[in-house]
């Protein structure tokens, strides 16, 4: 039974990728930075996969120590830790540490250890950022898997994930307006599916991933599903765009929105269906079970 390490496995992407490879056989040692959250993530998968596989191990995407104790004996490396938000941050190295230097440490520990293949998470953002409303493929700039803004239920009170603060916020009535961007999104559940997938092809290696709708959907779009199923606190007036402009000025979520407004981003995904075979969640059922998930 072969061993796969998983980076930031306490975190909403993670734990469904873990419960994804347990569920097909592997054995699982998850990161956590803090070794209190193990006991957490162990009672969430347990109501959705067996975890007599499942091990734990502390690291840091910020410290050396750890991560060669991390990768031996593994077979695959999942990297899924690196930080996502919405907000700007006040440093920019919140995110670039984490995530450039993070990733070095994990893959030159993997190749030290003579891991058979690591795969990526990245974003659709490291590929549109700055640029204009177009359609864009896995030539547009990372073995990566390039997922959208995610959906889908929550294993446990994962809550971490933006997307999860973003559907809250309009299920309980806390944003009073639904901000006019659309963006490609995507189920959680595909996401940890097709890591899985793009782990065990081996026509896959060196290849890039897009996990998103080819269309952008309107956060509108989501409100009007969320109202229509009885979330009656889901609001209807779509923000100004020059509100959300003004609130920039001293609101960091709102300036991280800011570039958004007004881009049409599509997304060539035909490589992603064809060769893994991905057949894409409904988004209107994503967002409603992650709704539930989060209402209860």
């Amino acid at each position: 039974m072969e061993l796969v390490l998983v980076t930031g496995i306490s975190g909403y992407v993670g734990q469904h990728v873990a419960t994804e490879l347990l569920n097909a056989g592997y054995r699982v040692r998850g990161t956590v930075r803090d070794e209190a959250k193990s006991a957490s993530v162990l009672k969430n998968l347990g109501g959705f996969a067996d975890t007599k596989n499942l091990e734990f191990v502390k690291a840091d995407l910020l410290n050396d120590k750890g991560w060669d104790d991390a990768v031996k004996g593994c077979a695959f490396v999942l990297h899924i830790a690196s930080p996502f938000v919405l907000a700007v941050p006040k440093d920019e190295n919140e995110l670039i540490a984490p995530a450039v230097e993070g990733t070095q440490r994990v893959l030159n520990a993997a190749k030290r250890a003579g891991v058979k293949r690591a795969v990526l998470t990245s974003s659709v953002v490291a590929m549109t950022s700055g640029r204009a409303s177009g359609n864009y493929g896995t030539d547009s700039w990372s073995d990566l898997t390039n997922p959208g803004f995610m959906l889908g239920p929550a294993i446990g009170k994962s809550g971490d994930g933006q997307s999860i603060a973003m559907i809250a916020g309009l299920i309980s009535g806390k944003l009073p307006m639904v901000p006019q961007v659309a963006m490609g999104m995507v189920d959680v559940r595909d996401v940890a599916k097709l890591h899985v997938a793009a782990m065990k092809d081996k026509k896959s290696a060196g290849k890039r991933y897009i996990a998103s709708t080819a269309e952008p959907v309107a956060m509108s779009k989501l409100a009007a599903t969320l109202r229509g199923a009885g979330y009656s606190k889901v609001p209807s007036i779509k923000a100004p765009n020059f509100m959300i402009k003004m609130m920039g000025l001293f609101d960091r979520e709102a300036k991280g929105m800011v570039p958004e407004l007004g881009r049409m981003i599509s997304y060539d995904i035909s490589d992603t269906v064809d060769s893994l075979n991905w057949e894409p969640t409904p988004i209107d059922k994503s967002v409603l079970e992650m709704a539930a998930s989060i209402s209860k």
